[in-house]
């Protein structure tokens, strides 16, 4: 273990591993690295990064440990041969899963002698250890604040709650808005493409639309966390259901298909059945989870 406890171990050398490997390079930490395929640390051995022939042997070098691996069986595949040589590590898990895998993982960590942070990149690898790029960590927060200096090389480090799953919430809640992002300018550039259109010339307008609309995650926060959906609505639900038959008509017309379209119009056209089209769109929220008690949520997390 290195003297000024400064050092970091990565496992798992996939493309983002290696961009946290090379990120707390650059920062001036000592790095071991290990992967289950020889061949991958070679550019970063290079750079300056250690590396050993066996996982057992890379936790050693370190007590700083991150992990960065396909999947949790990925995880657990790597780590359950040599998970006695955990104890008195801290365990970094920044592999994407669920809350509760997250959570399961933190049990077994604590079981074996370590400290356990779980942790969700919000960026993709040439992102990391740029300004553009942060990570969710959650766990105990002693562990984080301690720690934080050293993952502050990846990115922006924030601290997403005590539970373990949090981060991992925090992360696909994240994923969950970009892809719906992702399927409404895929469908707006397919509309364009039906009629001939180019797509690079219709991009920047696309782009300042979305950007005006972003203020929708505010106002439609404080709706839902206050349950009035009724207040102060400019453009009802039921007004915005009978226009959104025009989204999925103009479709249909242009030859494009409507399977982004219609689960939305179907939670809308519920909703306004259900006698909440004076509401606004945010709404059908209600449709989608089941609210729980504050109490509920808070006694997890503290």
């Amino acid at each position: 273990m290195t003297d000024d406890d400064k050092g970091v171990t990565v496992l798992g050398l996939g493309a983002m591993g290696s961009a946290l490997a090379g990120a707390f390079l650059a920062a001036g930490r000592p790095v071991t690295v290990w992967n289950r395929t020889p061949g991958k640390e070679a550019a970063l051995v290079a750079a300056g990064a250690a590396t050993t022939g066996t996982a057992e042997a890379a936790l050693a070098a370190n007590r700083l440990v991150v992990v960065c691996l396909q999947d949790h069986r990925s995880v657990h595949e790597v780590l359950d041969p040599v998970g006695d040589a955990l104890a008195g590590r801290v365990l970094v898990n920044l592999t994407t899963g669920t809350p509760e895998q997250a959570r399961e993982l933190d049990a077994w960590a604590r079981e074996r002698g370590a400290e356990h942070l779980d942790g969700g990149i919000m960026a993709v690898p040439p992102m990391i250890g740029t300004p553009g790029a942060f990570v969710l960590y959650s766990g105990a927060r002693g562990v984080f604040d301690a720690h934080r200096a050293t993952l502050d090389a990846l990115g922006g480090s924030r601290f997403a709650g005590a539970d373990p799953g949090a981060a991992s919430l925090q992360d696909l809640a994240l994923l969950s808005g970009m892809y719906g992002m992702f399927g409404g300018a895929l469908q707006a550039f397919a509309l364009i493409r039906s009629a001939g259109g180019s797509a690079t010339e219709f991009a920047p307008v696309l782009r300042e639309w979305l950007g005006s609309m972003s203020d929708f995650v505010t106002g439609s926060a404080e709706q839902i966390d206050t349950g009035d959906y009724g207040t102060g609505v400019d453009a009802t639900l039921a007004m915005q259901a009978a226009s959104y038959v025009h989204l999925v008509e103009v479709a249909e017309s242009q030859g494009v298909g409507t399977e982004l379209l219609l689960p939305l119009a179907g939670l809308m056209d519920r909703r306004v059945a259900d006698g909440h089209g004076h509401e606004d769109i945010t709404s059908v929220i209600e449709l989608l989870v089941g609210r729980r008690s504050l109490n509920e949520i808070d006694g997890r997390e503290n």
